[in-house]
């Protein structure tokens, strides 16, 4: 479970509802309970689940995580540039692992990741997507409770992608999914509740449909046909809404 109580935050220079990028968020996220994050580009999607993954602090309120919780995967960051991809592994691995998961944990990462030679190679000369791989190859070698994706499920090629989306649905049942995507399919296949987040606030929904709705209302854009949702990812309704 994750606990998020009245959270603000704000940076230097935002210009919007005075001046926060993110005002009085305050919900939960049930335990077994996978959850699509939607709103406008801006609306701080990425900006709340940096924070709950504890790469950035709030200005004000609390983020109490009841769970072991990964970093955002997709966002490619937190790696040492002048290390190789290979090092950065072995160094988180030692980490969260120890020694002896060393080799397993890079050998998984260098399987998924599927960037060849780079691999060997200094991390500050990766573009974008491939960080995007090792974070996302890293993130999967551990078993956490809750995985946190940032956009990660469109990094890479046709087949990469489809891989992502796998080795999520693989996890479900088993783990927690907190995601930001602009997919909505995405989000419907993985999640069964969603949080919209419109001028800074953000609205829980027991249904990942209706969140999408919401959404798509904001910008203007008719409801889809929702598809059936099968038996075992039926949204589990104990969280609270702050709109």
């Amino acid at each position: 479970m994750i606990e998020i109580r009245h959270l603000y935050k704000r940076y230097h220079g935002h210009h919007g509802s005075q001046g926060w990028v993110l005002e009085d968020i305050d919900f939960t996220i049930p335990q077994g309970v996978s959850v699509g994050m939607l709103g406008r580009n801006g609306a701080g999607k990425s900006t709340l689940l940096r924070l709950i993954g504890g790469m950035d602090t709030p200005d004000r309120g609390e983020i109490r995580h009841h769970c072991r919780v990964s970093w955002p995967i997709g966002l490619g960051g937190g790696f040492q540039g002048s290390m190789t991809g290979r090092q950065n592994v072995k160094f988180v691995a030692r980490i969260h692992g120890g020694e002896h998961d060393i080799p397993r944990v890079t050998r998984f990462v260098e399987e998924f990741a599927e960037i060849g030679p780079a691999f060997d190679r200094p991390v500050r000369t990766y573009s974008s997507g491939m960080r995007s791989r090792l974070a996302f190859g890293l993130s999967l070698a551990f078993d956490f409770d809750v995985y946190l994706s940032d956009e990660a499920t469109s990094v890479g090629d046709a087949a990469f992608k489809a891989k992502a989306t796998q080795a999520f649905k693989e996890r479900v049942g088993k783990a927690s999914i907190v995601m930001v995507s602009h997919s909505v399919g995405i989000l419907r296949d993985l999640c069964q509740a969603g949080v919209w987040i419109e001028n800074g606030k953000a609205t829980w929904y027991d249904d990942i449909n209706e969140a999408i709705d919401a959404y798509h209302a904001s910008i203007g854009k008719r409801p889809e046909p929702r598809k059936t949702r099968p038996e075992n990812t039926q949204p589990t309704p104990q969280a609270k809404s702050n709109d």
